[in-house]
């Protein structure tokens, strides 16, 4: 199993596939943004799919991205959907599931780790943590050490 860059759709086909309405000539085109419901704020480049608005910062490299983004998906079945993703029968690799997705892992290690350095700060001023402070401190760390062991 392999994803083939090639499958990918036509970036204009796809777009308007996806109910945006492509304004202007050349390259970038301008369209409403669906991630803050933005008119026209969109800039879509009809060669690459390249993706950018101007007014939330949602940007992608290709029509790929933006159906990950747009459809809540993970790789592999954003590629499925899009008819990317080929099956040449070899058995695809065995992996272990993660709980999360790479990016809502990602979000969660950014605010446990906050947390933990927080802490680790008012520790390091001579400030004693509460047993609350203290529980979710080791509930942090626990969250921690179960992503980076389903992530290695």
């Amino acid at each position: 199993m392999s994803f083939d860059r090639e499958r990918l759709p036509d970036p204009i086909s796809y777009f308007e596939s996806e109910g945006l309405k492509l304004t202007g000539r050349g390259a970038w085109r301008t369209t409403a943004c669906r991630f803050h419901d933005g008119s026209d704020s969109m800039r879509i480049n009809t060669k690459t799919g390249g993706w950018c608005c101007m007014a939330c910062n949602a940007k992608g490299g290709d029509v790929l991205a933006y159906h990950i983004e747009a459809h809540g998906l993970e790789f592999i079945d954003a590629a499925k959907a899009l008819g990317a993703w080929i099956d040449d029968g070899k058995p695809a690799q065995q992996h272990k599931p993660s709980p999360l997705s790479p990016r809502a892992a990602l979000q969660v290690l950014a605010a446990e780790g906050n947390l933990v350095a927080i802490a680790a700060g008012n520790v390091a001023r001579g400030v004693a943590l509460a047993d609350t402070d203290l529980a979710r401190l080791m509930t942090a760390s626990n969250r921690i050490t179960r992503l980076v062991e389903a992530f290695a």
